[in-house]
């Protein structure tokens, strides 16, 4: 009901905000809203040639294809002559984002299709897993601490071994795989789920620790980072797991006091202990390597983990093969029958995101989030906080609507500012130690039809904003 209705403001919002501003003459068209591309040039007026000043008239008439750039640089838009039929048509600045058309036919070929194709192979894998025993393996080596969790999940639940895949998939930065496990790990939650519409408080326990993005290996930020010339693209590797760390533990608390976890257990105390031992331990061995280590380790940890697990499924198959002839199936025809259901899911999902997509491609450009982000920048800068970070506020107020968008306000902030500078390892942080929100709940709760989220959304936001505040914290002290 919470996700329906916010849906409804963004998109019914941004809509009226575009109306007026037509009609108040704040913009020359709307066009741009439903079938511009982002990063287009934006139309905001048109005259005819002898309407414009002698000067801009003559470079018209000298330019080639009859087409005037003036401000090209770095920091100020750039305003754009285009002479035909008599009509000069002028454009400055960019799009935000894709348009409400552009972005139906991007989510199904750029979003769902390559989606679904992660959802075939990893689903194939973990069928293969299924029958030869190895979920069940995992699941019950992992139930001490995840019944202490998820109280109301039965012991040796095969969700269990769904969701640790998922947890160790964000862990290390293989996003491609997180969310075909993370989908599987819902399905399974879906089936002991009483009420089918409904989120269970296991699922909503899942969700808001999925969300909260503990990661450890940072790999894409490091690439980003590395693009943009920085001196030492890992510095904020440290920083990032600091501030999702952080995020995780909060998530786990206020949903645990929500749904009146037993934070005392043995059990529950043994596993959290031992995971911050392990992110210590890997965080020791990492700071003591050079600059040339540290890139080779984090490119090449995540993709080799990947790798070993492909192969240790496959080879695991092949010795328990006599499990898949028992379940009347070859090793490779399980493979197939997990692809196709991945294939299944993500037609179920489509819909779901395509309807999210498309109301912050609405929300984005009708500049309605622009003037949200600058009111907010403006507030901040009232309370004495430094342009240095709220330079870098845009970054975490589109995380949790677009990860594409926000990604563009850090390659941005990074380009204008420096990939070394506060604002850019800021934006860097907010980047990787939160969740794209909106869409992870328009896919997880989509992929199993349910409708009611409950408190998993106000709670997810609520640790979106204390990775914020954590980020300025960490950041400010590391940097």
């Amino acid at each position: 009901m919470v996700l329906s209705r916010f849906w409804l403001v963004i998109f019914i919002s941004s809509i009226v905000f575009v109306i007026i501003s037509l009609f108040t003459g704040n913009s020359y068209t709307i066009d741009h809203v439903l079938n511009g591309k982002k990063d287009d040039p934006i139309l905001i007026s048109e005259k005819y040639i002898t309407e414009l000043p002698a000067f801009i008239k003559d470079s018209i008439d000298k330019a080639p294809e009859k087409t005037m750039v003036i401000n090209r640089d770095t920091l100020t838009i750039d305003t754009t002559y285009v002479y035909k039929n008599k009509v000069v048509k002028i454009y400055s600045g960019v799009q935000k984002s894709d348009g409400l058309l552009p972005t139906c036919k991007s989510t199904l070929l750029d979003l769902i299709l390559p989606l679904m194709a992660y959802l075939a192979f990893f689903c194939g894998l973990m069928e293969l897993l299924i029958i030869s025993g190895a979920s069940q393996k995992l699941a019950k080596i992992l139930s001490p601490v995840f019944v202490k969790v998820f109280p109301s999940i039965p012991k040796n639940h095969p969700s269990i071994s769904y969701m640790t895949l998922n947890f160790a998939a964000n862990f290390l930065g293989l996003d491609s795989a997180a969310t075909p496990f993370g989908l599987k790990a819902m399905e399974s939650l879906q089936e002991i789920n009483p009420e089918k519409d409904k989120a269970s408080d296991a699922q909503i326990m899942f969700m808001c620790l999925h969300a909260s993005g503990l990661t450890l290996i940072a790999t894409s930020i490091i690439g980003y980072r590395a693009a943009a010339g920085s001196a030492n693209p890992a510095d904020v590797m440290l920083p990032c797991i600091i501030t999702s760390f952080i995020g995780t533990i909060a998530a786990f608390l206020i949903v645990g006091i929500k749904q009146k976890i037993n934070f005392k257990s043995a059990s529950l105390v043994a596993g959290l202990m031992g995971m911050i031992g392990a992110i210590i331990g890997l965080l020791m061995y990492v700071n003591q390597l050079d600059l040339i280590g540290k890139n080779y380790f984090t490119t090449n940890l995540s993709a080799l983990i990947l790798v070993v697990i492909i192969v240790f499924t496959l080879i695991l198959s092949f010795v328990k093969e006599k499990k898949f002839i028992e379940a009347n199936t070859t090793v490779y025809e399980a493979f197939v029958t997990g692809a196709n259901n991945g294939v299944k899911t993500g037609v179920t999902i489509f819909p779901y995101v395509l309807g999210m997509l498309v109301a912050i491609s609405l929300f984005r450009n009708s500049g309605l989030f622009e003037i949200i982000s600058n009111w907010i920048a403006f507030a901040f800068s009232n309370l004495g906080v430094s342009k240095d970070i709220t330079d870098a506020l845009p970054v975490a107020l589109l995380r949790p609507f677009s990860s594409a968008g926000s990604r563009g306000f850090l390659i941005d902030s990074m380009n204008t500012f420096g990939a070394d500078s506060m604002t850019g390892r800021l934006s860097s942080i907010f980047q990787c130690s939160a969740e794209s929100t909106f869409y992870v709940i328009a896919v997880y709760f989509g992929s199993v039809n349910i409708k009611n989220t409950r408190y998993a959304l106000g709670t997810m936001l609520l640790v979106d904003v204390i990775c914020v505040i954590t980020a300025i914290f960490v950041a400010s002290w590391f940097f």
